[in-house]
């Protein structure tokens, strides 16, 4: 709830699903540290990235993923750290790191920090794996999207990335490197941003709305600032006090 807005832009069934999914995909998906460390918050956040892009699809489960690897900071292609070079944040593994998706642990916690920047490297990653499920990493969602909008969708998305390298766009100048980029960038301003994306491009967001089946300019996307005391209700509307539900401690 501090952390979270798309949590916080549910209903309590959606809650409820939401929390569902988040312990399914922990059980399915190790987060490993490398020379850093895992808190709860952070496995929180991780999964919460995974399921924010296919809420609306509740059987869906990450097949091509089994392991994320969290680093400190950013690294690069040889997956070292603290070199001049080192200026990836995320990955999704290829070649002997199939299965496997790499994530800055500053830039996962950047994302869920600032909710107004269009930025959230976590879901930019999981949007690539959702990509990949159809065998390619190519910019088309073949699992999600209706086969009749997939001309519709290539042809937005090449002159959007014209506009990017031309500079008459606020996407984010990384979604003009290639199509497949592009997907995720954008994918990350429809849930970051999803009413200003819709009024800077119209035509991208009603696309997402329909690869995503989410109409997210109707969410509210705000953090809940309240501390939750032991005592009070629990915020899940179960009746019980907070430190009986939501709030009582258990071992994961």
């Amino acid at each position: 709830m501090e952390k979270v807005p798309f949590y916080n832009a549910l209903n309590v069934e959606e809650r409820t699903r939401f929390e569902f999914k988040v312990q399914e995909f922990l059980l399915n998906c190790r987060i490993t540290p490398i020379d850093t460390t895992v808190e709860t918050s952070d496995e929180l956040l991780v999964a919460s990235s995974a399921i924010i892009p296919i809420f609306a699809f509740p059987e869906w489960k990450y097949m091509n993923l089994h392991e994320v690897l969290l680093y400190p900071d950013s690294f690069n292609h040889k997956f070292d750290t603290g070199g001049k070079d080192d200026n990836i944040l995320g990955m999704v593994g290829t070649g002997y790191m199939d299965g496997k998706m790499i994530l800055s642990k500053q830039a996962l916690e950047a994302g869920f920090r600032n909710e107004t920047d269009k930025r959230n490297t976590a879901v930019h990653e999981f949007v690539h794996l959702i990509d990949k499920a159809d065998g390619s990493i190519d910019g088309l969602p073949a699992v999600l999207l209706d086969k009749r909008y997939t001309l519709p969708w290539f042809d937005l998305i090449r002159k959007k990335i014209k506009e990017i390298r031309n500079f008459n766009s606020d996407i984010d100048l990384y979604g003009g490197t290639s199509e497949e980029e592009f997907f995720s960038v954008i994918s990350e301003y429809f849930f970051e941003q999803p009413q200003l994306l819709q009024r800077k491009n119209p035509e991208l967001y009603a696309l997402l709305e329909k690869i995503f089946n989410q109409k997210m300019n109707s969410r509210v996307l705000i953090k809940n600032k309240h501390k939750t005391r032991r005592n009070d209700p629990c915020p899940c509307s179960s009746g019980l006090k907070f430190k009986e539900c939501c709030g009582k401690k258990t071992n994961m």
